[in-house]
């Protein structure tokens, strides 16, 4: 009768016991902090470097954060580099109450979906950190920052069928790592901006030097939901 007991109390154990993680998978690495009072997103980043091992040439900026290579499909061509899954970001912006709109690919047509603020906090010449709008972070090729009239729209990641074989449908940002498209080259983001495909033959960007630390840099991005 004890041995019984003593069985029925390891398989209570066992049942409430957490599942080993699946050989070669990991949990997805956080830094995501939500401010509800401060209607904020901090997302733990670094400055991305701008010439990649496996590349030899040094691609213009499409890419305000994505994973980092070789696992982030953009990361030839951002700005900062993020360990956070993009369908957590998703949710923390839903909790807030926004709704996802639309994104598109190529062409005239502007993405869809509420507008958010983005900046960058690095740090300070004093040692504290200080806040700076994405706009500053980027100039073309005449070193003009990227005009303020241009929106950050939360339109959430189309859906991708990783196996053609197959009917399941995934979050496509989880697969790409991209978060936040400067131009509409992946419907795979979960933010795009307000500018076009058309924009994209016309405006070439580059980090802007002057404003950005070094490579590797430690950082936040941060996502500001204006309040309604």
């Amino acid at each position: 009768m004890a041995r019984i007991r003593a069985l029925v109390l390891l398989g209570a154990c066992l049942a409430l016991a957490p599942l080993p993680a699946r050989t070669g998978e990991k949990e997805p690495a956080g830094g995501v902090t939500v401010d509800k009072d401060k209607r904020t997103i901090k997302i733990d980043a670094r400055i991305a470097p701008r010439k990649l091992p496996n590349l030899n040439d040094v691609y213009p900026i499409e890419i305000i954060a994505c994973w980092p290579h070789p696992k982030g499909k953009k990361a030839h061509e951002t700005v900062v580099t993020i360990e956070a899954k993009p369908s957590a970001v998703h949710k923390a912006l839903e909790d807030f109450g926004l709704k996802p709109g639309t994104p598109v690919m190529g062409g005239t047509e502007q993405a869809k979906g509420p507008e958010v603020n983005l900046y960058l906090e690095i740090p300070g010449p004093d040692g504290e950190p200080r806040r700076v709008p994405i706009d500053k972070t980027l100039v073309d090729r005449n070193n003009k920052t990227l005009p303020k009239s241009v929106k950050w729209r939360f339109t959430g990641s189309a859906m991708t069928q990783p196996d053609p074989t197959r009917d399941e449908k995934v979050y496509g940002a989880d697969l790409s790592g991209t978060l936040i498209a400067v131009y509409p080259v992946t419907m795979e983001t979960v933010f795009q901006s307000s500018l076009t495909g058309k924009d994209e033959k016309f405006l070439k960007l580059e980090t802007n030097k002057q404003v950005l630390p070094k490579e590797g840099t430690a950082v936040k991005l941060v996502i500001e939901v204006p309040a309604k």
